[in-house]
């Protein structure tokens, strides 16, 4: 009778908890039944006890049949130039020196709908308007049977765009470097923090491989003040979906991920065991906790990684010609050639989601000297693990998304003193973003700024439609990830890209 109760009961008709957990809770006295109630009105208990309640956890399967399995997210932070790299715009040269009120598209930038309305900033104003047009620092080459336009700093990405979707006309109302937070989680700092991309797709997807962490960020994160390790954080979803950060070193992969050379395997798995033990004590205590469940496997995760992860991040295994290819015999593009192969080797071990960060984009003056050095960094790098995704037929499955906070301005940064410099201001009115592989179209522009660069006015994009698209080709609705107390707005959404989706 009991168990048949336990069965059948449906907690959604009464909002009642289980008859298991409320002899459990009473078994813990009077503080065991007013956690029973805190914790139900949480919705931190539906899972376990009320199998037929409205709200239920994600299974760890697709709501869809998914395009892609791993998502490979390169975020430039900073804010990389959309004129000089991937939205060529010549009508900056022509009008070069003079200001954006002697060129034709005065009105249409200034009196624009777009202008200054969605810019939010700490002090409640937009930046200074930059009016003054600095000519394009570098040229532009066509690529491919596309014949697609992209910038001389960008050679091997270039090589590439006829599996790359090039969105030209992104927006977001961050103008001050917090656009990074914005970016990855869809709001404003303003309105505190929130769940990032990568933190969704960890919520909603299971493991590929279990010895792994299925979020895992590469490279320095933000800095602290623009939102820190919030950018691949989970927020109200817990710290269990937060991206695990990882070092690209054999040797020392992961802070405090090695029992030391003084523990022998054995004795590390004989006290996770008697840990294990004393954790399921307590879960018969109370067995609707989902602490405690976390918990223990956080502990099983962790001993697996102690095993996998430097194997993964061994990239010695590699060819030499490998090697060569994504730039390791050159010390300047090395750092981040080490990033992308650690990436690719993780999503080919099938971790869901990698996220890599390069800093130094924030160009207010000498763009030039800039963006050659930050380019010459990445593009080869880029282009390789784009080639090599290729060529093992990892592409079809893994989507990689290029990002940056913001564009730069197609006016010349005007310092307090008067004096002007060779370099652009942050720009959040349009900019440049591009996708490839995992179910996405190649050889495609989609949006566009107007002929100076400065609005996106074509199939306009805000930062949510990026994630919207990666969750939709993974095979997520996001109108299904919902957390009970966690009111989501329509912003939060986005829109999938339909255009740039095969």
């Amino acid at each position: 009778m009991a168990s048949a109760s336990d069965s059948q009961f449906d907690g959604s008709r009464c909002g009642r908890v289980s008859r298991r957990s409320f002899l459990a809770d009473c078994g813990m006295g009077f503080t065991g039944l007013a956690l029973g109630a805190m914790m139900h009105d949480q919705g931190l208990v539906w899972a376990a006890s009320e199998p037929h309640a409205v709200w239920h956890p994600p299974t760890g399967l697709p709501h869809f049949a998914p395009k892609a399995k791993s998502v490979i997210w390169l975020f430039m932070l900073g804010g990389t130039s959309h004129l000089e790299s991937f939205d060529h715009k010549p009508m900056i040269n022509q009008f070069a020196g003079k200001t954006i009120d002697e060129s034709p598209l005065n009105d249409a930038v200034v009196n624009s709908p777009f202008f200054r309305k969605n810019a939010r900033d700490f002090t409640g104003e937009p930046r200074k308007f930059m009016a003054t047009i600095l000519p394009l620092q570098t040229g532009f080459k066509r690529y491919g049977e596309s014949g697609i336009e992209v910038s001389d700093w960008w050679p091997h990405v270039g090589e590439h765009v006829d599996n790359i979707s090039f969105i030209r006309s992104m927006w977001t109302t961050d103008n001050d470097h917090a656009a990074q937070l914005q970016f990855h989680t869809g709001r404003h700092v303003l309105d505190g923090y929130f769940p990032s991309i990568g933190a969704w797709v960890h919520y909603g997807l299971g493991a590929l491989n279990e010895n792994l962490p299925q979020f895992i960020a590469l490279g320095d994160p933000p800095k602290d003040c623009c939102g820190g390790v919030a950018s691949h954080g989970g927020d109200y979803l817990g710290p269990a979906h937060s991206a695990v950060q990882l070092s690209v070193d054999p040797h020392r992969p992961l802070a405090f991920g090695s029992p030391g050379s003084h523990v022998y395997l054995e004795e590390k798995r004989a006290q996770l065991d008697f840990l294990q033990s004393l954790n399921a004590e307590a879960g018969v205590a109370y067995p609707d906790d989902p602490e405690m469940q976390a918990r223990i496997k956080s502990y099983e995760l962790a001993f697996r990684m102690q095993m996998a992860v430097p194997e993964v991040v061994k990239l010695s295994d590699e060819t030499p010609s490998t090697l060569a290819t994504y730039g390791f015999n050159n010390e300047v593009t090395r750092p981040f050639a080490e990033k992308c192969l650690t990436a690719r080797r993780l999503v080919e071990k099938g971790v869901r989601f990698v996220q890599i960060y390069h800093d130094g984009w924030d160009a207010h003056s000498k763009l030039k000297e800039n963006h050659t050095s930050q380019c010459a960094q990445v593009d080869q790098p880029i282009g390789a693990l784009l080639g090599d995704l290729q060529q093992r037929g990892l592409l079809d499955e893994t989507l990689v998304v290029w990002a940056t906070e913001f564009g730069r301005t197609p006016g010349v940064e005007l310092r307090d003193t008067g004096s002007f410099v060779d370099g652009r201001d942050h720009h959040n009115y349009g900019f440049s973003v591009w996708m490839a592989g995992g179910g996405i179209q190649g050889g495609v522009t989609h949006g566009a700024t107007d002929e100076l660069g400065f609005h996106a006015v074509e199939d306009r994009h805000y930062v949510t439609d990026i994630h919207a698209t990666v969750l939709r080709q993974l095979g997520l609705d996001p109108r299904r990830l919902e957390v009970p107390g966690q009111k989501r707005i329509e912003i939060d959404y986005g829109r999938p890209i339909d255009a740039i989706i095969a």
